[in-house]
C-alpha cells in the first residue's frame, strides 16, 4: 500500500468483521468507520464512550430546552434551535450505527 502502511491482518482464530460507522466524523466531514476483530480494543471502547456522551447530552439538552422555551429570546431561540439541531444529528447517527451493528432499527423494539 501507499506511504508505507499495510493493512493490519487479524490474528490466527480471528476474523475481521463489518465496519462499525463512528461517532464522529473523519477530515471533510466524512463518515469515519472501525474495522476490528471485534474483541473491544481501545478505539471501539473510546467510540462507546463517545456515544454514550452523545446521548446524554442530548437528553440533557431537551431538558434545558423544556425549561427555557417559555421566556426564550429569539436570539435565545436560534442558539437552541442550533443545539438541538447538533444533538439530534448525534443521536441518529448513534442510532444508525446500533441498526447497522444490530442488523436492524432497535428504535422499534
Amino acid at each position: 500500500m501507499s506511504a508505507g502502511f499495510e493493512a493490519a491482518q487479524p490474528e490466527a482464530g480471528h476474523r475481521l468483521r463489518e465496519a462499525r460507522l463512528l461517532p464522529w466524523s473523519g477530515p471533510e466531514g466524512k463518515a469515519s468507520y472501525l474495522i476490528s476483530d471485534g474483541r473491544g480494543g481501545r478505539l471501539s471502547r473510546l467510540a462507546d464512550v463517545a456515544e454514550a456522551t452523545r446521548l446524554d447530552m442530548g437528553v440533557r439538552l431537551l431538558a434545558h430546552a423544556e425549561d427555557m422555551l417559555p421566556d426564550a429570546t429569539e436570539t435565545q431561540l436560534r442558539f437552541l434551535a442550533e443545539r438541538l439541531t447538533e444533538a439530534l444529528r448525534d443521536i441518529l447517527r448513534v442510532a444508525e450505527n446500533q441498526e447497522l451493528r444490530t442488523g436492524g432499527c432497535s428504535c422499534h423494539a
